[in-house]
């Protein structure tokens, strides 16, 4: 019986997830379970404006998927190669040291 329970609760988890994927707008529970932050880490990105929310009513937290998204995706660091490459690239215009 207990395999059974195992592979309902794996189910239930699953249609979850796949509602939780679905959605546009997350409340902050499920922000904290999409961006896989604790609670507390998210009211301190909330509270410090490092992330954007929305408060319609001024008391519950809502974010919006795709800013998530694009939160998520800010600050990228570059490559090794991608610093070689600019480090040659100014090393050639500044018509100095040849490899």
């Amino acid at each position: 019986m207990d395999p059974i329970l195992d592979r309902l609760n794996r189910l239930e988890e699953l249609i979850k997830e796949q509602s939780l994927s679905q959605k546009k707008v997350l409340n902050f529970t499920e922000a904290t379970i999409y961006l896989e932050l604790s609670a507390s880490h998210l009211y301190k990105l909330t509270s410090g404006g490092t992330i954007p929310f929305y408060k319609p009513n001024g008391k519950k937290i809502y974010f919006k998927r795709s800013e998530l998204n694009d939160w998520l995706l800010s600050n990228r660091q570059q490559t090794t190669t991608e610093i070689e490459s600019i480090a040659a690239n100014f090393k050639l215009k500044k018509g100095g040291v040849q490899s």
